[in-house]
């Protein structure tokens, strides 16, 4: 019986030995999978902060041209303004003008026979000067 309580030992040294190898191994190839999640880890860290760096020159780039934008907008609603102030005196310059020609119509035609007889008169004044010249 002695023997065989040595052979239970011998076999369970023999498997606590070989468990200690298996996590042994574990532990080693765990060690190199952390080793790479660090290595992978530092990269990723890099990278975020050149990221990062790019990200913030994008967003002042973009808020320089937000400004200029905003700038040329603010000189172009000036403009427009103007040109609305430009068609405003133009509308009433052609009204003017309108009122102006009304009025010398309405003479015209209340005027047109004396100013038929004034052309005829003219036309005699004009032939009596060039004959008069001739001589």
């Amino acid at each position: 019986m002695v023997d065989l309580l040595y052979i239970a030992a011998l076999i369970f040294a023999v498997a606590f030995a070989a468990l200690v190898v298996y996590v042994i191994k574990v532990l080693k190839e765990t060690e190199r999978t952390m080793t790479n999640v660090a290595n992978t880890l530092e990269g990723l860290e890099s990278q975020m902060e050149g990221i990062t760096t790019e990200t913030t020159l994008l967003l002042n780039r973009t808020n320089a041209l937000a400004e200029d934008i905003n700038d040329k907008s603010k000189r172009l609603n000036v403009l427009i303004e103007s040109i609305g102030g430009l068609g405003t005196t133009i509308s009433g310059f052609n009204d003017s003008i309108k009122q102006v020609s009304d009025s010398v119509s309405k003479v015209a035609v209340d005027n047109q026979e004396e100013t038929a007889q004034a052309i005829k008169w003219g036309s005699v004044v004009m032939e009596l000067f060039k004959r008069n010249k001739h001589k």
